[in-house]
């Protein structure tokens, strides 16, 4: 039984791992320049959905933004470009 827990412990710390490397790659894919999730999904092979979770944290944190809103390369669609870059941050506005 001990070591089906040491065993289960270990596998959660690993998948931590994972998602804080992904979090931390997604974090920069947005630092260098404003793209939308796709553009970064397709750039570094992680998952929208969970690209999508990663803003939605950063957002309450203050730590993300839209800097504008355009057509996205890939989808060809109208989407949010988001950065991490605070000095690309819009000034506060009371809709944001």
């Amino acid at each position: 039984m001990r070591e089906l827990d040491t065993a289960l412990i270990h596998k959660r710390q690993v998948q931590d791992k994972k998602f804080q490397d992904q979090m931390s790659k997604v974090f920069r894919a947005f630092l260098n320049q404003p793209k939308t999730m796709l553009m970064v999904s397709v750039e570094t092979g992680i998952l929208r959905a969970n690209i999508c979770r990663y803003i939605a944290k950063w957002r309450k944190q203050d730590r993300v933004q839209v800097q504008k809103k355009g057509i996205c390369l890939i989808s060809k669609h109208r989407a949010g470009f988001y950065t991490t870059n605070p000095e690309l941050f819009n000034a506060k506005t009371n809709d944001q």
